[in-house]
């Protein structure tokens, strides 16, 4: 959404006008101002504190005590201020706070709504669990489908993602920590109306902000793996001019052969990394063999050769990789034991190199190099089927054809085409696999 374009602005304008709809009836709902004001109050101070542990929706918990405790159309003003005024770290921002507010208005409307319509605003005032909790749960169903259906949405118009992508499993992930947050909500409505008062109900978020902490230690350990790895790519990327970007495209191809096998989304991560990683062995190698334009000698082919092996001690203390290490190491192995280092065949080769390795032979074929030049993607693939079940798993090349068919790949020039040397032979058996 750096640049929205013209139809995400109609939609967001939609969701805005929808939203403000949903605000109208407030003259004649009469809410507890003081209440609606404590509510908006927290959920606005919460999204600050949110946003430097670059945390986001940590706050739910407070918008769905206010579906529990107050009328719809005041429910739904609660998350208004902590929207609109919320840190946003994209452009455009004026649209991204519109929307934010727009979309948490009509959630939270659907949960109270929701909530309303089972005739149950009394029983969170007598502390009658049962019918308290089935009727909650039935607003946090309404609250996260909102949410799901709008996020959807504004990524098939906005980022362009493909609508079948765009809502695939997001209800599915959205649900579970969005139940947690609207348990931790009802136990707020009750505790409000309990002896103790609303300070006691803000006793509830105690447990939830040491969870937020955790959380946020996550996501900063998580940006320093991904650090950790663009340091290595970009250091291969340094030694190894031709091979520009060879990495980063590699890991993308396995990504999409991932997706494309139905492998869930953290193995879908580490496929990503073992793509992005399988040539960091090169910092290990002569510069003057990586760039060399000639033909390599017998001695030069196994000094080349190794750089499967630096690589995994490279990165075999690095934990967060998991099996992605595997695929650092045999990603040059063959089906049919030809390959290197270490002659595996058939099963014997783990499953994330055969990923990265058909991956990997792809975006060779498909780049200028210093001693072949590109490939048309039509091909490669072609080219890819022709090797499938000696060299490469026909699993991975019928995976990798069905996504590229479907969603297109654009490969970019890693040499100067005007200026490269003639095409020297590769070192593999499929035209164009890099060294």
């Amino acid at each position: 959404m750096e640049t929205l374009p013209a139809r995400a602005r109609v939609y967001v304008a939609c969701a805005a006008l929808a939203a403000a709809l949903c605000l109208l009836p407030l003259h004649s709902a009469h809410p507890p101002w003081w209440a609606v004001a404590l509510l908006a109050a927290l959920y606005a101070g919460g999204g600050r504190v949110a946003a430097r542990g670059r945390l986001s929706g940590t706050f739910y918990p407070v918008l769905l005590a206010g579906a529990f405790l107050l009328p719809a159309p005041a429910a739904a003003l609660v998350a208004v201020p902590g929207a609109l005024l919320g840190p946003v770290g994209r452009r455009p921002r004026g649209p991204r706070r519109l929307w934010r507010a727009s979309q948490l208005v009509l959630a939270v409307s659907a949960a109270a709504g929701v909530y309303g319509a089972l005739g149950e605003p009394d029983a969170v005032t007598a502390s009658e669990f049962p019918r308290a909790l089935a009727a909650a749960g039935a607003a946090v169903v309404a609250f996260c489908l909102v949410l799901t259906l709008l996020d959807g949405g504004i990524l098939a118009l906005a980022e362009r993602v493909p609508a079948r992508r765009a809502w695939r499993g997001l209800y599915l992930r959205s649900l579970a920590p969005i139940a947690v947050h609207g348990l931790a909500g009802l136990m707020m409505a009750v505790l409000w109306h309990s002896p103790y008062g609303p300070v006691a109900a803000l006793l509830v978020l105690l447990p939830m902000w040491v969870s937020w902490w955790v959380f946020a230690q996550y996501h900063r350990e998580h940006a320093a793996h991904q650090a950790t790895i663009r340091a290595l790519v970009q250091a291969v990327d340094i030694k190894d001019g031709y091979t520009r970007g060879h990495s980063e495209r590699v890991g993308h191809a396995s990504m999409m052969i991932a997706r494309e096998l139905g492998l869930d989304d953290e193995r879908v991560e580490v496929l990503r990394f073992a793509g992005i990683l399988h040539d960091v062995g090169k910092l290990g190698v002569p510069t003057r063999l990586l760039r060399k334009d000639g033909p390599l000698t017998p001695e030069e082919r196994r000094i080349i050769e190794l750089h499967p092996e630096y690589g995994h001690e490279m990165v075999r203390g690095i934990s967060f990789l998991g099996e992605a290490r595997a695929a650092v190491l045999h990603h040059h192995e063959r089906l049919d034991g030809s390959g290197y280092p270490y002659g595996l065949r058939g099963s014997q080769i783990p499953e994330p190199a055969r990923v990265v390795a058909v991956a990997d032979a792809f975006d060779a074929m498909t780049s200028t190099r210093s001693y072949s030049r590109a490939r048309p993607v039509q091909v490669a693939l072609r080219e890819l089927q022709r090797c499938a079940g000696s060299q490469f798993d026909p699993r991975m090349v019928t995976a990798l054809v069905r996504a590229v068919r479907r969603f297109g790949w654009h490969p970019a020039v890693t040499a100067d085409e005007a200026g490269a040397p003639p095409p020297r032979p590769p070192v593999s058996s499929v035209p164009g696999a890099h060294r």
